[in-house]
């Protein structure tokens, strides 16, 4: 039997810890080895691991940052394939047979899935996350600058010889935190990508409370931008050298857009507004006109609900931004017409 590893990666999440490990033990795929990596955490997470005895691999390592916990785990590992699993993220039962015979049936680097967004508290928000679903050919269109629709690092299955063409990857500067953006994009330079359009996890989002027009855990929305581009081009190094692929200088990302737009935008006098549209807004258009994974209508829409923001009046400006740019925000418009329903 083929064996899969799902690899936790920790730091001061004991809180959560214990739902992710026990629901990576509650697979029934006789091949799962359940291996959690403590990246240097400071609170109970080390005592509560080994609580787990046998059941579970442990590695307790110094804090580096999650880059180093997968480089770690990359070269350790000698399953045929990997799970990374987040510690604060939930995997539904079953999941690891469906993801294994996506594997069986297709030569493919990478099986994903969709996962639930729940709210600190493991509530269900009624989101979920990708929206879309990239083709099976995704090198095509990253070699033109395009990031395809991925869920984050929990729904994500991986064949070990494709990541182990990526990684390791250095672990200085930026490059402490976002190591599912290299092995998201940098395996599907490696072979096709498979999608199965069904939640068989959860995602977990810290703040839910208020939704704005953050949504993303690991940073905020003004640093994700730049982020993203630093290790865009650590990505176009890697693919030179490794691959021997020639990336583009940029990429296009309409979730990216979005967050220059929501921090550009959110709460902004109209003046600055109109001046963003007017000067700012040319990548994030075009990351709507030209996305190859959006239908029409949903290009239209975005559209047009883009062009509310130039309208003078702010409370409904803020209000489309946050619709645009969090899901979360959504649905709790959907939720607050609902009330007005009933009320009347």
């Amino acid at each position: 039997m083929k064996e899969i590893a799902i690899v936790i990666c920790n730091y001061n999440y004991e809180r959560f810890l214990a739902e992710a490990i026990d629901s990576a033990l509650a697979q029934d795929y006789e091949g799962t080895r359940v291996i959690v990596i403590d990246d240097g955490s400071t609170d109970g997470s080390r005592a509560m691991i080994e609580q787990y005895g046998s059941r579970v691999a442990a590695i307790f390592k110094e804090n580096g940052g999650q880059v180093s916990a997968y480089n770690v785990a990359v070269e350790m590992l000698d399953t045929e394939f990997v799970i990374f699993l987040d510690s604060d993220d939930v995997l539904y039962p079953g999941v690891v047979s469906e993801v294994m015979r996506e594997f069986e049936n297709s030569d493919v680097a990478k099986v994903q899935f969709r996962l639930d967004v729940i709210d600190v508290e493991g509530n269900q928000t009624g989101a979920y996350v990708p929206h879309s679903a990239p083709p099976s050919d995704c090198r095509r269109l990253l070699m033109k600058g395009w990031l395809y629709p991925s869920p984050p690092a929990s729904g994500n299955a991986y064949r070990l010889s494709a990541l182990k063409q990526v990684f390791p990857v250095p672990e200085t500067g930026i490059n402490r935190y976002g190591a599912d953006f290299y092995a998201i994009y940098g395996v599907a330079l490696v072979g096709p990508v498979a999608t199965i359009s069904r939640s068989l996890g959860s995602y977990r989002v810290h703040h839910t409370i208020e939704p704005s027009v953050s949504f993303a855990n690991s940073e905020q929305i003004k640093k994700a931008p730049r982020a993203f581009k630093e290790r865009w081009v650590t990505l176009r190094e890697v693919a030179r050298a490794r691959l021997n692929l020639d990336l583009p200088p940029s990429f296009y990302d309409f979730a990216h857009e979005k967050s220059y737009f929501g921090s550009s935008l959110y709460r902004a006098p109209l003046s600055k507004r109109w001046r963003w549209m007017a000067h700012e807004s040319h990548d994030y258009l075009h990351t709507i006109i030209a996305n190859p994974f959006w239908s029409l209508k949903k290009k239209l829409g975005t559209l047009f609900l883009s062009s509310l923001c130039l309208l003078p009046f702010s409370p409904l400006s803020d209000f489309v931004i946050r619709y645009i740019t969090n899901p979360l925000a959504r649905r709790g418009a959907v939720a607050e017409q609902e009330r007005g329903r009933h009320a009347t």
